[in-house]
């Protein structure tokens, strides 16, 4: 595992200022992420680990900590990706994407402009919208019931 593999989340997200070069990402992200965030690259169906989760917190960017999503947005699509019906609207910016022979509506995160995953017009109520998202481009962070 490389340097890089090892910083903890915490430590990338305490520095407030964003990397503005490639070496600088490179630096801050491990490969995998960097694949995903900076070069628009996708991890395999099934295989992230906020598939499955249903823990109740945060989402957030994994590049700089913008928090995306909330836990209680998040539900099974059965598409293989963590699947959310809403993100914050003032928190992603959304593109047109083409690429790979298909059209397709990119989410980036809107602070470091790291791609997120894609948005479709198949999720449930009450927005109708299905944000499929790599889970390597999210980070989660717990949030305590109350009882």
């Amino acid at each position: 595992m490389s340097e890089t593999d090892e910083t903890p989340t915490d430590e990338r997200r305490s520095d407030e200022s964003l990397p503005e070069t490639d070496d600088e990402w490179r630096e801050r992200l491990s490969d995998e992420e960097y694949e995903i965030l900076r070069e628009r690259g996708t991890e395999a169906r099934f295989s992230g680990e906020h598939v499955d989760r249903d823990d109740d917190g945060v989402y957030e960017c994994a590049g700089c900590g913008t928090v995306i999503f909330d836990s209680g947005t998040k539900y099974d699509s059965g598409c293989g990706w963590p699947s959310f019906y809403a993100a914050d609207d003032s928190k992603v910016t959304l593109r047109d994407d083409d690429r790979h022979g298909m059209s397709r509506v990119e989410v980036l995160c809107a602070n470091c402009d790291g791609h997120l995953g894609h948005v479709f017009q198949d999720g449930p109520e009450p927005t109708g919208e299905r944000f499929c998202i790599n889970s390597v481009a999210l980070d989660f962070e717990s949030r305590e019931r109350a009882d």
